[in-house]
């Protein structure tokens, strides 16, 4: 995997309000690669992607639409990198649907579903990717307001998309949700991220058995430290300049790595396969 594009004297110079836009990175991270072939894995799918705008989600939907799936994503406010998004699926010859709201309303929720399935006709894959994250110093310094706010975001909403989601889909179908690397070692500067994301491994599972009986596979991805805009609109450019470089692979990752996963879950090659948990996190090990 090519990474000179990360060069430090760039990072440091990362100073971004969250939720952050891709376009104002230095670099902008790699979508996905040039050499990425599709071969029609998810021909005449219709995938729903929360946070699909941006980072790794809009990587899984380029990857998706080079699979041959077509698209719809929900973002929250950042219109300049949904069209970017929509471009780059139209340039796959797939259609993408962008829905814009907040995650947090369950009638929104319920709307955005409606809306694909009208336009679509179906839906086969939802990825639950909406997240946001507020750093603190310690327990003491964390905002129980944020908190709050990031428990709606990160955990409530997948409750609030996916059970309207589940009323449309059928046999076959794949359900994919974003946890994280802090799911299963906890950060001390993202107490509350690090819960959200170990109720996201455990909503895995637990809905992974519920749907069984109906063939709909469930399972989630738990990137580590990936080149997304939630870095540099979160964390201060001296974190940003040492981002990934305590991994064993010493670098951050891409979305462009993150998104063939989502593709093989989402796929038939993983048929067999339901309530896990891939970790791409540059080498740390979980136990």
């Amino acid at each position: 995997m090519e990474t000179k594009e990360l060069k430090e004297k760039d990072l440091p110079k990362q100073n971004q309000e969250a939720p952050g836009l891709e376009s104002d990175m230095k670099p902008e991270p790699l979508v996905i690669r040039d050499n990425y072939r599709g071969t029609d894995k998810l021909k005449k799918k219709v995938a729903l992607i929360t946070g699909g705008d941006s980072g790794i989600g809009r990587s899984v939907a380029v990857h998706f639409a080079r699979e041959g799936a077509d698209i719809a994503i929900i973002y929250r406010s950042e219109d300049s990198d949904a069209e970017k998004t929509k471009k780059l699926v139209e340039k796959e010859g797939q259609n993408c649907m962008l829905i814009k709201g907040n995650l947090q309303d369950k009638v929104f929720c319920r709307e955005s579903v409606e809306k694909v399935t009208s336009f679509y006709g179906k839906l086969n894959i939802l990825v639950n990717n909406a997240a946001e994250q507020h750093p603190h110093e310690d327990l003491s310094d964390l905002d129980l307001a944020m908190m709050e706010e990031t428990f709606k975001t990160n955990i409530f909403s997948m409750f609030y998309i996916t059970q309207p989601a589940l009323e449309k889909m059928s046999q076959g179908d794949a359900i994919i949700n974003t946890t994280s690397v802090t799911a299963f070692h906890g950060r001390p500067n993202l107490i509350d991220y690090s819960s959200t994301k170990g109720a996201i491994a455990t909503f895995t599972q637990a809905l992974s058995q519920s749907v069984a009986e109906k063939n709909i596979r469930v399972n989630a991805i738990a990137p580590g430290p990936i080149w997304t805009p939630l870095i540099p609109s979160t964390f201060p450019p001296e974190k940003v300049k040492k981002f990934g470089k305590d991994t064993p692979l010493g670098r951050p990752g891409q979305p462009s790595e993150c998104g063939p996963a989502y593709v093989f879950l989402a796929s038939e090659d993983a048929s067999y396969i339901t309530g896990q948990v891939i970790h791409i996190n540059g080498g740390e090990l979980i136990t």
